[in-house]
């Protein structure tokens, strides 16, 4: 299904509570209808894309493309800032994060779902990676990056489809790279001896970002190809497309039933997120005393959290 974006109303009069950040394939689920595309105008600029907003059951869900919708974003250049705003502005609590990601394991073969439960950072401070900057302060805690809580709904479907082909590692350490290169050899094994489970260039500051909107985040990684310290060939573009374009319909059948058994719980704790409330907000308010703090890094903590000072 092709969706004709500007036909679509611009406004949207409910809060949507669930989303996905991924590619543009994934809005184009059996079940779910166009109603809207929304483009916030965020204190940290404009999101990659509109947010496509697509009704199941009465539920409505948000689809951001993290790339751009033609992939015209480069992984440093994507405003990771303007998309967490952008979605916690509309009401957004809970995401669910798609990332093609390189195997950095035997076991994990290509097309295999990984659901990791940690992250090593090694992009470069190229990217914007915190809302809490310019007179106001916030230490936000990160030990655990990704919401176990999604991920056991993400689990129970995985086991669900495993007669359909589904193979869903649970557990598992990220790697995120700063790109757009790929690594060279000599990083790859490192990776490995520290522990990475797969690689790839898009869960930072996607992550810490969602943590300090006290948004639920958990990504679904799908394996694409093993990193070049594997003697299966040299990772490149054409085996990578290869993968996603041979997986891509296990990958719209789990998205679509982790969606389904979110559009049930729709307003219930974990959709909405109630084990992160305040968590970023009493950081904030601990941190910079009210002499110190900037009138317009001020404006910009109400946009995430409405009426944050008032409190």
């Amino acid at each position: 299904m092709t969706i004709d974006i500007p036909s679509l109303p611009t406004t949207f009069d409910r809060p949507v509570h669930i989303a996905v950040i991924g590619g543009t394939g994934l809005s184009s689920l059996p079940g779910y209808h166009p109603v809207a595309a929304l483009t916030p105008n965020t204190p940290w600029g404009l999101p990659s894309s509109p947010i496509l907003i697509l009704e199941h059951a009465g539920v409505p869900v948000a689809f951001l493309a993290r790339h751009g919708l033609h992939h015209q974003l480069a992984p440093h250049e994507v405003p990771s800032r303007a998309n967490i705003a952008a979605l916690r502005s509309i009401g957004v609590r809970s995401v669910i994060a798609f990332s093609a990601v390189g195997s950095l394991r035997e076991e994990i073969k290509p097309m295999d779902f990984v659901l990791p439960d940690q992250i090593i950072d090694r992009t470069k401070g190229v990217r914007p990676f915190t809302f809490f900057e310019g007179g106001v302060v916030g230490h936000v805690g990160f030990a655990d990056p990704f919401d176990a809580r999604l991920a056991d709904v993400v689990q129970r479907c995985a086991n669900a489809m495993r007669g359909d082909g589904v193979t869903l590692h649970r557990g598992g350490v990220v790697v995120c790279m700063e790109g757009p290169q790929f690594s060279t050899r000599a990083e790859s094994h490192m990776y490995r001896l520290l522990g990475g489970s797969v690689i790839n260039m898009s869960t930072l500051p996607e992550a810490k970002l969602a943590r300090e909107a006290e948004l639920a985040y958990q990504m679904i990684c799908m394996a694409t190809d093993y990193d070049c310290w594997h003697d299966s060939g040299d990772v490149d573009v054409a085996m990578v497309m290869g993968y996603m374009r041979a997986n891509s319909e296990n990958a719209k059948h789990l998205v679509g039933a982790v969606l389904d058994e979110l559009c049930k719980q729709d307003s219930g704790d974990l959709v909405l997120a109630k084990h992160w409330e305040g968590s970023a907000q009493g950081a904030v308010k601990f941190m910079t005393k009210p002499e110190g703090r900037d009138p317009e890094a001020m404006k910009r903590i109400e946009y995430l959290f409405p009426g944050f000072w008032n409190e």
